[in-house]
């Protein structure tokens, strides 16, 4: 965020970090912009000050040279430390501003947890059960297609390995979506997983600290990402990017890592809450006037993905404790799960404005003069696999253990695959 914008406007900034549940230490950031002021002050004197000595030792005035030259030699020793100190002011006052999300978008609703998101829309209707719906767990051990004990004896608690028709499956969930965004204009990308830590900080991920969800590789300044949201967005950094470009639209195909922190209860079991999975992510760039609109094209592409899936599923609207901080607004959705008999979240899609912008350098060339401008990011969930197995498997299964296969994916499985039978 703006130094000057966060000086200005600081009741605004400390209000919004309430409403999010932030703490930001704006005490220090003041002492640091005042500490800042004062040494740019100081090196403007010592600039005058050795220009003044130049043009003395320039008519050797009072035969004092060898004194003059002396002079600007300590002032210019002294320049170079002030310029060390102001680099280091500068990396304190970005290392707080970092901190501070996003201003909130004047229609959030106030809420401290999800219990506070609205409700906007239902879709697809939740289905009459003769029998109890059993939970992606036991349908996954029943249909030999997710192995849990395997994952945590391979790599730890919380990984899993996906086998048989699972493996499929998720292949063609991936390829479902990227068709999809395909027909809507979107660049396809398989990106890297790795990104390094200012690309990371750069789209509002903090690699460090108490609220870290990023695995860091020890010895680099790279991170394993949360989402394809980061290295699409890291392809632009210090790029100047014409309106007439505008928007660009990618997707992008990735494994996404999370450490997961933080206790979630029945929410976290099996695959709805894991550290590796595979996603599709929406990522767009565009003009500020269109960033509104921009979000709401990408909630009914993401409408479209899942009730072409026909999984029932509700759209909310996030409130300011749960929109990150990155956001300025933020719609989920959430699938309905019979075998828990309750909504999971399964996307997600934000309105960034010019936070990832400014933090990257992405320009938008003058359209008028004297008026500088940030383009908008935004980005949205298309399919996030995990938890799309567990809503597809819970909705999908019969009373002996089998699941149908929603049918926008038979083309992408094997020849006659649509139902996936218990193990004998």
């Amino acid at each position: 965020m703006n130094l000057k914008f966060v000086l200005k406007n600081r009741p605004l900034i400390e209000e919004n970090c309430r409403q999010r549940q932030v703490e930001v230490n704006l005490d220090a950031i003041e002492m640091w912009a005042n500490k800042r002021t004062s040494v740019i002050k100081e090196i403007e004197s010592i600039n005058k000050k050795t220009r003044e000595i130049a043009k003395k030792v320039e008519k050797n005035e009072n035969g004092k040279r060898g004194e003059l030259i002396e002079e600007g030699r300590a002032l210019r020793e002294k320049l170079k430390k002030e310029k060390q100190e102001i680099k280091i002011i500068e990396l304190a006052i970005e290392k707080e501003l970092f901190k501070i999300p996003n201003i909130t978008h004047p229609g959030t609703p106030i809420g401290s947890g999800e219990e506070d998101n609205v409700e906007m829309e239902r879709i697809g209707k939740i289905r009459d059960y003769s029998f109890k719906p059993k939970n992606h767990l036991e349908l996954g051990e029943i249909l030999d297609i997710i192995d849990f004990d395997a994952g945590t004896k391979v790599t730890g608690k919380k990984f899993y390995f996906l086998k048989n028709q699972g493996v499929f499956l998720e292949l063609a969930l991936l390829q479902y979506a990227l068709e999809i965004l395909r027909k809507h204009g979107f660049q396809s990308y398989l990106t890297p997983d790795l990104a390094k830590e200012s690309i990371l900080e750069g789209t509002g991920y903090i690699p460090r600290g108490p609220e870290n969800q990023i695995y860091r590789i020890e010895g680099t300044d790279l991170g394993l990402i949360a989402t394809a949201e980061v290295t699409l967005a890291g392809i632009f950094k210090d790029a100047v990017i014409n309106a007439s470009e505008l928007p660009i639209k990618l997707s992008g195909l990735s494994h996404c890592f999370r450490t997961e922190a933080g206790s979630y209860g029945k929410a976290s079991r099996g695959l709805y809450r894991v550290h590796q999975f595979s996603k599709v992510e929406m990522f767009v760039f565009c003009l500020p006037e269109n960033s509104g609109e921009m979000l709401e094209e990408l909630l009914k592409i993401e409408k479209e993905i899942f009730n072409g899936l026909d999984i029932p599923f509700r759209v909310v609207l996030s409130c300011t404790a749960e929109l990150g901080g990155s956001a300025y607004r933020k719609y989920d959705l959430e699938a309905w799960l019979p075998g828990e008999n309750r909504w999971g979240e399964i996307t997600s899609a934000s309105n960034c404005t010019d936070y990832q912008s400014q933090r990257l350098n992405i320009k938008l060339k003058k359209r008028e003069e004297n008026k500088k401008e940030l383009l908008h990011t935004l980005n949205g969930t298309a399919i996030a696999v995990s938890r799309t197995l567990v809503s597809i498997l819970e909705n999908f299964q019969e009373a002996n253990g089998t699941v149908r296969i929603p049918k926008a994916l038979h083309r992408f499985l094997p020849k006659g695959t649509t139902i996936i039978k218990p193990k004998k």
